[in-house]
């Protein structure tokens, strides 16, 4: 099996690189800039996830896709258009091209970071609320990954990603971690699952604080291992006035002209 990813060169990617290493499959790494640490079974390729006649060669061969590329935090909407949402149509249309069957598309919490925490599960389909630039962009991303599916026939699955870092940093993320080992285990549950057509799954592990849905996940065969609380000692539980919302601070309102909150 040959997986290409995007953004390898970026935290999720980096983290996902030796969890997703396999006996007889080649990792095809794609980023702007050069991956000199290779692996066995991997090749790095540098493109931009917006050159789409590039991406249309790199595609050639796969059999799936992992698309972690992009801008992963807010920015201005030139240049979230420019390279988030140019990029997701850029990565759909390269392999509907070049005939890859499956996309797995790294969408984000912040595609519906205004649901209000009110004491119920965020549900797996939960209706678009993006909280920032960034997740109009997941939006939109999740909507091609729809049309790809709907009218060429492209298997998709989005995942609905909380914070995935070697340990939670914050308050918020004992609620919405996703280990680095439950994101590999996750990945590959997408990957496995039979004719998935177009879905929407949440990315977390099995924290105690979770109030998000795993249904949609372990309907694919994913079954989280790892839990945030163990790290409850070492984070603030400083109450933030944005916790009632599921992006929390990326809710706060954003001064685009000084590039901060």
């Amino acid at each position: 099996m040959k997986l290409l990813i995007t953004g390898a060169a970026g935290g999720v990617g980096t983290l996902l690189r030796p969890r997703l290493a396999t006996p007889g499959r080649t990792l095809r790494l794609l980023d702007i800039v050069p991956i000199a640490d290779l692996r066995d079974g991997e090749e790095s390729v540098t493109a931009s996830i917006t050159d789409l006649d590039a991406l249309t060669e790199v595609c050639a061969g796969v059999d799936a896709i992992l698309h972690l590329g992009g801008l992963s935090t807010e920015h201005r909407w030139d240049q979230i258009s420019e390279v988030n949402i140019e990029g997701a149509y850029c990565l759909f249309e390269a392999a509907r091209r070049a005939g890859v069957p499956r996309v797995v598309f790294a969408s984000s919490n912040h595609a519906v970071g205004f649901h209000p925490k009110d004491g119920t599960e965020a549900p797996d389909y939960g209706y678009p609320r993006p909280d920032t630039f960034y997740g109009v962009s997941k939006v939109l991303g999740e909507a091609l990954g729809s049309l790809y599916h709907d009218r060429y026939g492209l298997d998709v699955i989005c995942l609905r990603i909380g914070s995935c870092f070697p340990k939670p940093v914050n308050a918020r993320m004992l609620a919405s971690w996703l280990s680095p080992d439950d994101c590999g285990r996750l990945v590959e549950a997408a990957l496995a699952t039979p004719d998935p057509g177009f879905r929407i799954a949440w990315g977390v592990s099995a924290n105690t604080r979770r109030w998000w849905s795993l249904d949609e996940a372990r309907a694919m065969g994913f079954e989280p291992l790892d839990n945030a609380e163990v790290f409850a000692d070492e984070v603030s539980d400083e109450p933030d006035e944005f916790d009632r919302f599921l992006g929390g601070a990326f809710c706060a309102p954003y001064d685009y002209s000084e590039g901060q909150s």
